[in-house]
């Protein structure tokens, strides 16, 4: 059993979010992990994430985690485990990489996540998942976190300029879907391999060079995690 994964394109906790009302269903609380931005006033996006999801009924608990030696503290990996919903917030990929790259804390997100938790995944952090990790900077590839192998996200989508896009999808391997999420705009993964989306924006998929549909995504994110 694996839960449920949701890729926010960015502008998380914002008005627009009307998804996290079903996401969040059911959980008693959500753990909001603000590593990604670590320089850019975490405790601004925590303000946001109580503000928005309080009032959908939840207990929003807060994991100060920013550096490398934080992700491999025991405290850390088992706030997640007794986490219903984890919400990764937006930011620095590149620091969000650093900080979680081989730690237990990142283990401890994937066991919560194939134990049935909801995941939630937003901006920046979306692309950080993939082994063909997206660098919004210029549009082409470097490594990420390599838990999702059969597919690549480019969050704010609708921020980029065609050109940027068309290289990242000129780039990318033939087989491999690249798929752009707006922001304020949720892709959703349930545990039986299914693919919606929800909110303000929408989502394009494209494969081999040119835009196919949504049920063009491969089933399982990762055939060896899910199997």
């Amino acid at each position: 059993m694996t839960g449920t994964l949701a890729l926010v394109g960015g502008g998380e906790w914002s008005e627009a979010c009307t998804f996290d009302a079903d996401l969040l269903s059911g959980c008693g609380d959500v753990l909001v992990i603000p590593a990604a931005m670590a320089y850019e006033r975490p405790e601004a996006a925590v303000e946001r994430a109580r503000a928005h999801l309080e009032p959908l009924g939840v207990r929003v608990d807060v994991l100060d985690v920013y550096r490398r030696a934080q992700a491999m503290e025991p405290e850390a990996s088992a706030a997640v485990a007794s986490a219903s919903a984890v919400y990764v917030s937006s930011g620095s990929p590149m620091h969000l990489r650093s900080v979680l790259k081989d730690t237990p804390l990142l283990d401890a997100l994937v066991s919560a996540w194939r134990g049935g938790a909801v995941v939630a995944v937003a901006g920046e952090a979306t692309s950080v998942l993939c082994t063909h990790m997206v660098d919004s900077r210029g549009g082409a590839f470097t490594v990420g976190l390599e838990l999702v192998t059969s597919a690549t996200f480019v969050p704010r989508r609708d921020r980029w300029s065609p050109d940027k896009l068309h290289r990242t999808v000129e780039l990318a391997p033939v087989d491999l879907p690249v798929v752009g999420i707006d922001e304020s705009t949720a892709l959703v993964h349930t545990g039986p391999g299914e693919w919606s989306v929800s909110g303000a924006g929408e989502v394009q998929v494209f494969l081999g060079g040119r835009r196919v549909g949504l049920d063009t995504l491969p089933r399982a994110l990762n055939p060896v995690l899910e199997g």
